[in-house]
């Protein structure tokens, strides 16, 4: 390997597979040094992870997990080799300083098809202090390997899969209908909102589904790629706040929300801007899911509820958000760099709808 053998190993809650893949590594020659992320990454975490990637100093950070652990991977080796505080670097609570100097070398391994997360160049952060998540940015953060097999996301559990696959195709028709949309997100999102709406009911139907499996990392990368080149929307607006606040997955809060937001998003876009191209490009979705050549923009909104209902995702007061929390979420919301890209500016009181229909 031209990084080294010294790794640091970022993991996240599955502990059988991860002393399975250390036990591959240091069976082909690897020095690991072990750092475990339980659960959705924090500023406290990437500080206690540089710190400790500053003691071992190893060649290369190796992440192997879902979202939360390829995160926590990208903003550790990036830290490790940077003066100062993550608070230093981080975007809209912290001071969003340009990184100096690039971070250790980088390979992400994603074990779930939900994020795309091996293919952008941010770490998405939770801080309690300011009950927000938000991002440490830098070109120099993209994965310098991504190793996607999705072999690896065969024993997810139904509950896991079903999440990360709507958090998935979030990421697919945010950026397609974005304000930042162009042609080259455009067809990444084309063909993988097809593979994406016809292999996640098989895959959580059947988690052996070896090609449903395929085809949902595939359009995770997919999305990762777009989203990084585009940009996402109110859905993911509101799970920067949400997570930041409350004990909540990432993929599940964005599932919960998919239908209300592309509801509301074609409501606005057909009161407001008959005309425009998102609300074309909503039709277009629309069609591809439900397979029928005349079908108007709101079948699609109507598709992912049915979806979302089907897969057993729960409302997010599961989490603890209750009624009186939305007004606070909706002021947060409005503040995050997702919701920038939005195709259409909301109203805070269709942001009040959006939140409020999925607790």
């Amino acid at each position: 390997m031209p990084y080294g053998k010294r790794a640091m190993v970022v993991t996240g809650r599955d502990k059988i597979r991860r002393a399975g893949m250390v036990a591959d590594l240091e069976g082909a020659g690897f020095t690991c040094h072990l750092f475990g992320v339980p659960g959705e990454p924090t500023v406290e975490i990437a500080r206690e992870g540089a710190e400790s990637l500053r003691m071992f100093a190893p060649n290369v950070v190796i992440a192997i997990g879902g979202g939360s652990a390829i995160d926590a991977g990208k903003a550790i080796a990036a830290l490790g080799a940077n003066p100062g505080d993550v608070l230093d670097y981080l975007e809209v609570v912290g001071k969003g300083r340009t990184l100096p100097n690039r971070p250790v070398p980088f390979i992400a391994v994603p074990t779930t098809a939900g994020t795309g997360s091996e293919v952008t160049r941010n770490a998405v952060l939770g801080s309690p202090e300011h009950g927000v998540k938000a991002s440490l940015r830098s070109p120099s953060m993209l994965p310098a390997v991504a190793l996607v097999d999705p072999d690896l996301t065969v024993g997810l559990s139904r509950e896991v899969t079903a999440a990360t696959g709507l958090d998935a195709l979030t990421q697919l028709i945010e950026p397609f209908v974005c304000s930042r949309a162009n042609p080259m997100t455009d067809s990444l999102c084309r063909e993988a909102i097809v593979m994406a709406a016809r292999a996640l009911p098989r895959v959580c139907a059947n988690g052996r589904d070896l090609e449903a499996r395929a085809l949902m990392s595939y359009a995770s990368l997919q999305g990762g790629i777009a989203l990084a080149n585009a940009g996402l929307g109110v859905v993911h607006g509101f799970a920067a706040p949400i997570g930041g606040r409350f004990p909540a997955p990432h993929g599940a809060v964005c599932a919960a929300l998919l239908p209300f937001g592309m509801a509301a998003n074609i409501r606005a876009l057909r009161e407001r801007e008959p005309e425009s191209i998102a609300l074309q490009k909503y039709t277009e979705i629309a069609r591809i899911v439900t397979g029928d050549p005349d079908a108007e923009a709101e079948s699609g909104a109507e598709w992912a509820w049915r979806l979302v209902q089907g897969l057993g995702i729960p409302q997010l007061r599961t989490y603890g958000i209750r009624q009186s929390d939305v007004d606070g979420l909706v002021e947060k919301a409005n503040n995050a760099s997702s919701m920038k890209a939005n195709p259409i500016q909301l109203t805070r009181e269709e942001l009040v709808r959006v939140l409020g229909s999925a607790v």
